[in-house]
């Protein structure tokens, strides 16, 4: 593409504010810039579209989400009548723009004769996965950019199955997009004029009310809550975004009494005053958390993320300070806590099994295993867990009980088809209430399953590589470690060799080589003589290249030693 021609004809066109014509005029002496904004369009894929909120063919801005929308909408009409009439379903976060981006999308699904459920106001991210499923749309779209900084807006795109779009429409539209001119080519119709032709309704109290209720019925105990009500306290951030009001709902049914909400961070804002990063991983964000939880005297410690699809957690200790969780402790915790409550309340399925990411511990294989139940593996991504669950429970194979990434994200229940930080946070409290009841915090809890289950240490590193020469950094490191894979990382020898590119795993003892279930993905993975995995993959969301070292040992000195070793080798890789 040729950049600057791609600037003069925006500069060109009526459809720019005069703010966005001003904004493209004063980079007109800067041809670096000019050429990082219009080298091409930003890449739709199966997340759909994630990027900065400048004006610019690579960037997020109304123009790009109509032309998004559009093919989009192409897709969703070349499944007919039906599934213009089963419309899309359209959520937004507290992002700056989201809401514009939002009608924008409902501006142009309405000008193609698709139906639109438009929420009143921003949403949870699972709350629109929800939607699809309940009101059966044919697709849904979601205006956010996750935990990324204020810059990041983003477009993500769902299926009738309430997961995030399969590759085969995502490829469908990634293909009609290369045919749409993003100005001469956009079918878009005035908001009040859909309204009024009934082509736009708007999805509010009624909605969030189906959605609570299916939350509350993850719940296994209400009555050991009842019993630690008076004395359990907690407190709750959403990080100045969506989880705002359906979490201390959800937590208020369960039976809190003691729910202590940041009260700066209940704030509404997509600049995110308050935290660098509105990211749960990032344990300096709960600054505000923690001196709330001493204040009142509370062991336990919630926050989600802008878009309330993913949850941390901290607890007290006993120095009186507070401890992160990392995600796949908490996820670890869940499905020990998960199995034992089923097995009280009676309702652990016969063929229940466990569901989680490759980059994610083995711990959870062993916990699982241990009592009892499968666990598989997918691909990073929960429209691969989503694929899994429903390709499990059809053939009978297996009843899922909890689906989760070491990111942070859970998937709980029938309903939804994405992680859900508002179910996860219900049940990550009744946990913590449980152990409660029994004098322990979580912290006391993960101790003891570490003595139970074996000693874990997990660590992941980011190798950011932004602009254009990080695009052709990201692809050259991969290759090279394609092309020539290490035989030993930091001494110790590389047992196997796995690609799920093609799928072929290569013992590198004897070279046999063997297919494995998985494949299609950028990912690469080396297991240890020392039983430590090492998985490299290219972020699908930012530009960063992710290194996943899940290491173990005899005790927490040793796995923990076996991490750090590894990361020698993860920080020469980019030198």
């Amino acid at each position: 593409m040729d950049f600057m021609k791609e600037y003069e004809k925006w500069l060109a066109s009526p459809a720019l504010t005069a703010e966005e014509h001003a904004e493209l005029e004063a980079i007109r002496n800067d041809p670096k810039e000019i050429e990082s904004r219009f080298y091409g369009p930003l890449e739709f894929g199966t997340a759909g579209l994630r990027g900065t909120m400048y004006t610019g063919l690579h960037h997020m801005n109304v123009h790009v989400i109509r032309w998004a929308t559009q093919g989009f909408a192409d897709v969703i009409c070349a499944e007919g009548e039906e599934g213009k009439r089963r419309g899309v379903a359209i959520c937004m976060d507290c992002r700056n723009h989201s809401m514009d981006f939002a009608r924008a999308a409902a501006e142009v699904c309405a000008a193609n004769g698709i139906h639109v459920r438009l929420f009143e106001s921003l949403r949870p991210t699972p709350e629109l996965s929800f939607a699809v499923r309940e009101y059966h749309c044919q697709a849904g779209i979601n205006v956010t950019a996750s935990h990324n900084p204020k810059e990041y807006n983003g477009y993500k795109v769902y299926w009738e199955d309430g997961a995030q779009l399969p590759p085969v429409h995502a490829d469908a539209i990634s293909a009609r997009l290369e045919q749409i001119d993003i100005f001469n080519d956009i079918k878009t119709m005035p908001y009040d004029e859909a309204v009024k032709a009934g082509l736009i309704e708007i999805l509010g109290a009624e909605t969030d009310e189906k959605f609570l209720k299916n939350v509350m019925e993850q719940a296994n105990d209400f009555e050991t809550v009842k019993k630690v009500a008076d004395t359990f306290k907690l407190v709750y951030t959403p990080f100045h975004g969506t989880g705002h009001k359906l979490i201390p709902e959800a937590l208020r049914r369960l039976g809190i009494k003691h729910l202590f909400c940041e009260p700066q961070q209940m704030v509404i804002d997509g600049d995110f005053p308050t935290v660098k990063s509105p990211n749960p991983e990032n344990p300096e964000g709960f600054y505000l958390a923690v001196d709330l939880a001493k204040k009142e005297g509370a062991d336990f410690i919630l926050g989600s993320d802008p878009d309330a699809d993913r949850v941390g957690i901290m607890v007290r200790t006993a120095d009186g300070e507070f401890k992160v969780i990392s995600g796949n402790q908490t996820g670890v915790l869940l499905i020990d806590y998960l199995i034992g409550a089923m097995k009280r309340a009676g309702t652990l399925p016969k063929n229940a099994v466990v569901l989680k990411s490759l980059v994610t511990t083995e711990m959870a294989r062993k916990v699982a295993e241990v009592n009892g139940l499968k666990c598989f593996d997918t691909f990073t991504g929960f429209k691969f867990l989503a694929e899994k669950k429903d390709k499990l429970e059809k053939s009978g194979e297996g009843k899922v009980i909890i689906s989760y990434e070491e990111s942070y994200g859970y998937m709980l229940g029938d309903y939804v088809r994405d992680k859900d930080a508002v179910s996860a946070s219900l049940l990550l409290t009744e946990m913590a209430a449980w152990y409660a009841s029994q004098g322990k915090t979580l912290a006391d809890a993960l101790d003891e399953m570490y003595v139970k289950y074996g000693h874990y240490s997990e660590h992941t590193y980011n190798l950011v590589m932004p602009g254009l020469d990080g695009l052709k950094d990201m692809a050259e490191l991969m290759r090279k470690l394609r092309e020539e894979p290490p035989a030993e990382l930091e001494g110790v020898k590389v047992v196997t060799r796995k690609d799920y590119k093609d799928g072929t795993a290569i013992d590198t003892a004897t070279g046999k080589q063997e297919k494995m279930e998985l494949s299609g993905s950028n990912v690469l993975r080396f297991e240890m003589a020392d039983g430590t995995s090492v998985i490299v993959r290219p972020s699908g969301t930012e530009p960063k290249i992710k290194v996943y070292v899940l290491a173990q040992g005899k005790d927490a000195d040793e796995a923990l030693a076996n991490n750090e070793r590894y990361g020698k080798w993860v920080a020469a890789l980019q030198k």
